[in-house]
């Protein structure tokens, strides 16, 4: 009969999309950790190399099917959700309560500067509201890339826009510090050391494995009843912070290699989009894209002072959690230049987690009140 030939040539195929792309992704991997190795080291080279080379695939045509299996997708995306939830660490948070809340006050007023610089992207370049604030979103870059599309975002323009101030801050920070920082700290303790081996953060790997997929499978579903925007990364996320802030488990957190795979995964997937064509229609929105970055940048180290001049935090401590950069670099500056790597890691994992629930929301608000403005009041009677 045809019918089970039909589904056995679609498991075979299936089958051999995976083995392609578990040998895609092991190579770019490889890359990613090359990346590391350089010196100055790329700032997260397990997004931009697979990126860069996906880019490089796509212009030269060598690839046709640029999408990888959904489920791997998917897949990816409820990792990422996972991933932020578990930085809302309370415990982390407590200890730093005196000193983080004018830091989260000054969070909030980032978001508010990011608003106003998507709000710029829309009326003066022309980008459509999903994709602008995706892209001028602080924070959260692989989380913002991998739920562009759901959000009906360009994941391409939003990728070019999150990894254009990514590339800006993890180059400036550093000098900007050497300035403020006279003498080296002692280096603070507790501070995990980086490894690829494990899978999890926790020291049982193979029930750290289970909880994590019990949550991002449980959370999707979860994000699929409750209809929430982007369910695949926010259903997961809202669960792994229930699980988190309610110490039901903990040590459940993508590191290491499963860690470098989701990134990797991400950055691909995004690279293999940029056709010529695409390319060519990215050079008109550089110019505005600098200019919001640079602005939002000069903002946040604004605030940042403000709240060092009439508290006791050292400025390079507040300018480290305000930043606008991508939680990893931050972090491993953090950790280089001995500041104070808990308040830090604190503010900076509250607003991811603040950012990757927000931005949905704004993107799904602004668009309807947009819509009904271009509709009208209607016919009258």
């Amino acid at each position: 009969m045809s019918i089970p030939r039909c589904s056995w040539s679609h498991v075979r195929q299936r089958s051999l999309d995976f083995l392609v792309w578990g040998a895609i992704l092991a190579a770019m991997a490889a890359v990613g950790e090359l990346g590391e190795l350089g010196e100055p080291v790329i700032p997260s080279p397990h997004l931009l190399m697979p990126l860069a080379c996906g880019m490089l695939a796509a212009l030269n045509g060598l690839v046709r099917d640029h999408r990888p299996p959904a489920i791997l997708s998917r897949g990816c995306q409820a990792l990422l959700g996972v991933l932020i939830g578990s930085y809302l660490d309370t415990s982390a948070l407590s200890e730093v309560v005196g000193e983080a809340a004018p830091l989260v006050t000054v969070t909030l007023a980032t978001l508010v500067i990011c608003q106003a610089a998507a709000w710029f992207m829309v009326r003066f370049n022309g980008m459509d509201r999903a994709t602008a604030t995706l892209g001028m979103t602080a924070g959260g870059s692989a989380a913002a890339i991998a739920s562009a599309e759901d959000l009906g975002a360009d994941g391409r323009q939003v990728a070019f826009m999150q990894y254009l101030r990514l590339v800006l801050i993890v180059v400036s920070t550093p000098m900007l510090l050497s300035w403020f920082l006279s003498a080296p700290r002692p280096a603070p303790g507790g501070a995990p050391a980086g490894t690829s081996w494990p899978l999890v953060s926790g020291p049982d790997q193979l029930h750290g494995l289970l909880v994590l997929a019990g949550i991002a499978v449980a959370g999707q579903i979860t994000g699929r009843v409750l209809r929430l925007p982007s369910p695949a990364t926010l259903g997961p996320m809202l669960m792994a912070a229930l699980v988190t802030v309610t110490g039901l488990a903990h040590g459940f957190a993508p590191q290491g290699a499963l860690r470098t795979v989701l990134f990797t995964t991400v950055g691909l997937e995004v690279g293999l989009r940029f056709s010529r064509r695409t390319v060519w229609r990215l050079r008109r929105i550089l110019p505005a894209t600098l200019l919001c970055t640079v602005i939002v940048s000069a903002a946040c180290g604004t605030l940042a002072w403000v709240v060092s001049r009439f508290t006791r935090i050292p400025f390079a401590d507040s300018y480290l959690a305000t930043t606008p950069g991508g939680i990893n670099a931050v972090l491993a500056t953090a950790s280089s230049m001995h500041a104070d790597v808990p308040l830090v890691s604190s503010v900076q994992g509250l607003r991811l987690f603040a950012v990757a629930l927000i931005a949905p929301v704004v993107i799904k608000l602004t668009l309807r009140v947009w819509t009904r403005r271009q509709r009208g009041p209607g016919p009258s009677a």
